[in-house]
C-alpha cells in the first residue's frame, strides 16, 4: 500500500507509479478517503526491486506491506482511519440503525410508505426494502422491479437513504441509476465472487455503501472479510459487514445466531459491523434480545425488519418483522447499552 507525502498524487505521478508496477505484473488502485487517497498495489507486491523503485520516488512517503489475505480490509492497513458516513451518521461514533420491510409489495405501496415514515420516527437512519428477493421455493414471490420506484419514493418522502439487495448485474445498474444509497449482498451471494467484483466495479466512483452479509453456509471470519476485499479492491472501501445467522440452524431459531463473531471481526478488520438480528433468529419476539446482544458484543449498527402491519406484509415480514413501536423501544434501549458499553456520559434528561 503506497502512501504519498501529499494528500493525493497528481495524474502524472499516478501514471509513473502505474508504469513501474506494470513492469512487475501489478496494477495500482487508488482508494479515495475523506481526507487523503492511498494507492493499493494489486498483485504480487513482494518484488523488492518494484518496491524500491516506487519508494525511491520523491513524492512517496512509504510503502506498507501487509501479509494478510485481505490487505485493504486488514485492521493494520492505512484504511484503519477510514470512516463511513451514511445519512449523517458516522459509523463507530453513533449506533447506526437500518430498518424497514423485508419485501416491498408492489400492489400495496402505501404500506411501505407508512412503514418508511414509521421507522424514521422510531429512530432509524436508513430504510431497507426488498425489491428483488432470493427465494428457496421457485414458486414464491421473487420481487418486482416496479418496487424500485416505491423504494425511491419512500426515500424522497422521508429524506432517508435506502438499502436494497441486488443479485445480478442488471439489478446493480438499475439500483444505482435510481439513486439507492446502499447495495445489499445477501447471504446466498456472499461468496459469489463474480457478483462481488461486478459490485466493486459499479460502486468504484460512487458515494455508495455496500452491506455485505455473512454467508449462510457458516462462512469463516477470514472468508467473510476476504469477500469484502473483492469489493474494496476496485477502490470503494465503504463496506459494512453484516452477520445474520448461519447454518446449521439452532432449534427454534431461523438460523444459528452469530452476533458473537463481532469481536473476532474487529480484531482483524477496521470495517464497521452491522448485525441483522431479524434473519438470525427469524421470529419477531426474539429480535429485541438478539439486537441488544449484538450491541453488547460491540456492533456498530443493526439491520432490523420492521413493518407497520406485519401480518399484511409479504416475504418474511409476517413472522420476523417487529412493529415500529417495538422498534422505537428497541432503538432507545440499544442506544443506552451503546452508551454504557462505551462509558459515555448519560444524555441530558436521562434518568
Amino acid at each position: 500500500m503506497i502512501l504519498p507525502k501529499s494528500n493525493r498524487l497528481t495524474p502524472e505521478q499516478v501514471a509513473e507509479i502505474t508504469s513501474i508496477a506494470a513492469e512487475f505484473g501489478c496494477k495500482i488502485q487508488p482508494i479515495v478517503g475523506a481526507v487523503r487517497t492511498i494507492y493499493a498495489i494489486v498483485g504480487d507486491e513482494r518484488d523488492e526491486l518494484m518496491i524500491n523503485r516506487i519508494e525511491g520516488l520523491a513524492y512517496i512517503d512509504r510503502i506498507d506491506r501487509i501479509q494478510s489475505p485481505f490487505k485493504l480490509m486488514d485492521k493494520r492497513s492505512d484504511l484503519a482511519s477510514h470512516r463511513i458516513e451514511v445519512g449523517g451518521v458516522t459509523l463507530g461514533r453513533e449506533l447506526f440503525v437500518i430498518a424497514g420491510a423485508c419485501t416491498i409489495d408492489p400492489k400495496n405501496p402505501n404500506l411501505f410508505y407508512e412503514t418508511a415514515q414509521a421507522v424514521k420516527e422510531a429512530g432509524a437512519h436508513m430504510i431497507r426494502g426488498g425489491v428483488w428477493k432470493p427465494r428457496t421455493n421457485p414458486y414464491t414471490f421473487q420481487g418486482d422491479t416496479k418496487s424500485l420506484d416505491i423504494l425511491m419514493e419512500a426515500a424522497r418522502r422521508t429524506g432517508l437513504p435506502v438499502d436494497t439487495e441486488v443479485m445480478e448485474e442488471s439489478q446493480i445498474k438499475l439500483a444505482l441509476d435510481a439513486g439507492v444509497t446502499s447495495l445489499q449482498v445477501g447471504a446466498r451471494n456472499a461468496l459469489n465472487y463474480s457478483l462481488l467484483r461486478q459490485i466493486g466495479k459499479a460502486v468504484a466512483d460512487r458515494d455508495v455503501v455496500v452491506l455485505l452479509k455473512r454467508s449462510i453456509h457458516n462462512g469463516a471470519v477470514n472468508e467473510f472479510i476476504s469477500a469484502a476485499e473483492y469489493i474494496a479492491a476496485f477502490g470503494n472501501p465503504n463496506i459494512l459487514l453484516c452477520p445474520r445467522g448461519t447454518t446449521p440452524t439452532l432449534d427454534g431459531y431461523r438460523n444459528h445466531p452469530d452476533e458473537s463473531i463481532t469481536p473476532l471481526l474487529k480484531e482483524k478488520t477496521w470495517a464497521p459491523v452491522v448485525v441483522d438480528p431479524s434473519h438470525s433468529v427469524g421470529k419477531a419476539a426474539y429480535v429485541p434480545a438478539c439486537a441488544l446482544a449484538a450491541v453488547a458484543y460491540g456492533a456498530d449498527g443493526l439491520c432490523i425488519e420492521s413493518h407497520v402491519s406485519p401480518n399484511h406484509g409479504i416475504g418474511d415480514d409476517p413472522k420476523q418483522a417487529v412493529t415500529p413501536a417495538v422498534l422505537a423501544e428497541l432503538i432507545a434501549q440499544a442506544k443506552e447499552l451503546w452508551r454504557l458499553r462505551r462509558r459515555e456520559p448519560a444524555a441530558a434528561g436521562a434518568k
